[in-house]
């Protein structure tokens, strides 16, 4: 699993920076490619004339959410997908160069007489109006040294698709919410990606391409978690071929209840982080929350990240908590997992506490100043 951005960013910075030096010039005179390096399991990124090469269509996903953990959960989750088909020890991984901003803007906008492009509906009736289905589409390139250059070998495409629908009869009215159904979001899905992938195909540049296609389900807007990917293909024509199911689901800890969780082992993790709660809430005063989104895949659970939000008065009063979370969490969090603590105050994080995939051991980063 990916090592801690949040800890090693700066360490992450100084590897680009001697890869830069040492990897000189893979393409022509006058254009340099390098590339970031990488932490195990993650792929290189690709630099151009000294800058980190960024999506044709920056920025367009983020001011489709409203909900950021949406945001995050397609961003990681759809470099997840893309690793089941292209390996991060043979492909190195490129910011979308095909898709722009215009041309996305245009997809997940209504089909109209003004946008024959959109993938969502017309919107009928101002009183019932048809759901925006899609809400948020990725590109991913997928790229391999050939001679002095990097060609494309693959891409990936991310669809978000709403699980509710909210919307306005009169300007200035009430929100009203339709709640879209699981065969529904899997149907618009599917359709949204059958026409993503014949458009793609039309390029001359991209016919012969691999294209994988990863559909997404959205969260609501208020929920304390990411929504998560349900499927993907990998496409050499320019028609679907097949779906291969997958099997993750977001749960925020702890539950109102052990009975709400569907299986014993969701009742044993819930009651393991209660555990965990209960123990560092009676170490330290004023904890104004202790929370966590858990991952599960094919019913394991795969992944933990909690949050711990108090006050603190001192830097000595961060580093005693932050030790004594370390200890809690070898205690009563479960092991095998990677697992990420954020403590942090009402104003910033104050420190991390975290513990790798396969890793036995936790490790801690106090973020202090000078």
């Amino acid at each position: 699993m990916r090592v801690k951005k949040i800890v090693l960013a700066a360490a992450i910075t100084m590897v680009a920076a001697v890869t830069l030096a040492g990897c000189g010039k893979k393409g022509s005179s006058s254009s340099s490619v390098t590339t970031t390096g990488s932490t195990s399991g993650n792929y290189q990124g690709v630099i151009e004339n000294g800058r980190y090469k960024t999506s044709k269509a920056r920025g367009v996903n983020t001011a489709q959410n409203a909900n950021v953990y949406n945001l995050k959960a397609f961003e990681s989750g759809l470099t997840n997908v893309s690793k089941l088909v292209f390996s991060t020890k043979s492909y190195i991984f490129q910011e979308g160069q095909y898709l722009s901003s215009s041309t996305l803007d245009n997809w997940l906008g209504r089909k109209t007489s003004s946008n024959p492009t959109g993938l969502n509906p017309a919107k009928g009736k101002s009183s019932d109006p048809n759901p925006e289905y899609i809400q948020q589409i990725e590109e991913q390139d997928y790229m391999q040294q050939s001679g002095n250059s990097l060609k494309l070998k693959g891409i990936v495409i991310g669809i978000g698709v709403n699980s509710e629908y909210t919307y306005q009869k009169t300007t200035d009215g009430p929100d009203y919410t339709k709640n879209i159904s699981d065969a529904e979001v899997q149907k618009q899905g599917k359709l949204a990606a059958a026409k993503i992938l014949k458009r793609l195909r039309a390029r001359k540049d991209l016919k012969n391409v691999p294209i994988v296609i990863a559909l997404f389900k959205q969260a609501s807007d208020d929920s304390l978690v990411g929504g998560t990917f349900f499927a993907y293909s990998k496409n050499n024509g320019s028609t679907i071929s097949s779906w291969k199911t997958l099997n993750y689901k977001a749960v925020v800890l702890p539950k109102a209840s052990d009975s709400t969780s569907s299986n014993s082992s969701d009742q044993s993790d819930n009651s393991n982080f209660t555990n965990f709660k209960t123990q560092i809430q009676s170490f330290f005063p004023n904890l104004s929350g202790v929370t966590a989104q858990a991952q599960y895949y094919n019913n394991s659970l795969s992944g933990m990240n909690i949050t711990v939000t108090t006050q603190f008065y001192s830097e000595t009063e961060i580093q005693s908590f932050t030790e004594y979370i370390v200890q809690a969490a070898k205690k009563y969090l479960p092991n095998g997992i990677p697992i990420e603590i954020k403590i942090q105050s009402s104003n910033s994080i104050q420190a991390v506490v975290y513990r790798n995939s396969g890793s036995s051991s936790y490790q801690s980063h106090i973020f202090s100043s000078y």
